[in-house]
């Protein structure tokens, strides 16, 4: 599996739920370039028992001429129609949606992908990968939950492993072209094991901005997920 990964870029996208609210801008600083893209989690108190940013947040990022790297948007939100086009506009890159959240989840990522921006649909996990299937064709990127949505700081569900086993065979028999992004309780314990089952982006909060410094933090995950090509 290794040999076929390398010829995707691993990603490294830290997650601002972790950052200091009040630090924002300072945190993501302190990275000091090391990350690929910046990941934003946006909540609704309803879909998921909290609430976190929004596009106020987004547009704040996107207007400090610094920041240039990707954003990607995950949105843990009932229903995401009544959302999405309030990140459209924003210059964000990658838009995802829960699959568990709408009935429509086809119509609603076409209308990301007309609004311009690259669709994702992640999946919850006691949700069976298995929902997805239909539209893998169609998405640009599925985020595979490590943790049950909703906070930051959780402990990684091994079992969610089984479900990039899945997507990473589909898409190479199938030709297809998305991204497997994961998000919950990775950090420089796991990160090479979920690349070797075949992750292309890596969404790391707590083990990021809860370190001394995030700078470092960012780089011992990458020189570990090195060593799985080597």
């Amino acid at each position: 599996m290794g040999g076929e990964v390398l010829l995707r870029k691993v990603i490294l996208a830290p997650s601002l739920l972790s950052a200091d609210p009040l630090n924002i801008a300072l945190d993501i600083e302190r990275l000091k370039g090391e990350c690929d893209w910046l990941h934003v989690d946006v909540m609704d108190g309803h879909f998921v028992p909290n609430l976190s940013y929004g596009p106020s947040l987004v547009a704040a990022l996107r207007a400090k001429k610094e920041i240039k790297w990707p954003i990607d948007v995950h949105l843990m939100v009932e229903p995401p129609e009544n959302f999405i086009d309030l990140f459209l506009p924003l210059g964000v890159d990658y838009l995802t949606i829960q699959i568990e959240s709408t009935p429509h989840v086809h119509r609603v990522l076409q209308r990301i992908r007309d609004g311009g921006v690259k669709c994702g649909v992640a999946v919850n996990p006691g949700t069976p990968i298995e929902w997805v299937e239909p539209i893998l064709s169609f998405v640009d990127m599925v985020l595979v939950m490590s943790v049950n949505p909703g906070f930051g700081g959780q402990k990684f569900i091994p079992q969610v492993l089984k479900k990039v086993e899945w997507l990473y065979r589909e898409r190479a028999v199938n030709g297809l072209d998305f991204l497997i992004e994961m998000d919950g309780g990775l950090g420089i314990d796991n990160v090479a094991t979920v690349v070797n089952y075949g992750c292309d982006v890596i969404v790391a909060g707590s083990a990021v901005f809860g370190s001394s410094d995030p700078a470092r933090a960012l780089k011992s995950m990458r020189e570990s997920v090195m060593e799985v090509f080597q």
